[in-house]
């Protein structure tokens, strides 16, 4: 069971995460850190939330698959059922 909420709602991450952005779509949330990772969560049918199922969370989760790929979140923006990260690539050679 996923709450869907009409009015904000406190939440709580992890203590040393700064949060630089953040976007709501018609359903869920997701927030950029400082340090550029991405934290999603709400309803997830068509993987909007990044996390490769369609699962849906009331706990904000960090979108490993962008750890795992050299990442960084730079931005974000929420749509109705899509969720859109401009990355910088870490690393290079």
């Amino acid at each position: 069971f996923i709450s869907i909420q009409a009015f904000p709602a406190l939440l709580d991450l992890p203590q040393d995460l700064e949060v630089a952005g953040v976007s709501c779509g018609s359903r869920h949330t997701a927030v950029v850190t400082r340090g550029g990772e991405l934290y999603t969560w709400g309803w997830g049918k068509y993987g909007q939330l990044g996390h490769g199922d369609s699962a849906s969370s009331d706990q904000a989760r960090r979108v490993e698959h962008l750890v795992s790929e050299g990442l960084r979140a730079e931005e974000v923006v929420c749509g109705p059922w899509t969720t859109y990260v401009r990355v910088l690539e870490l690393g290079g050679a």
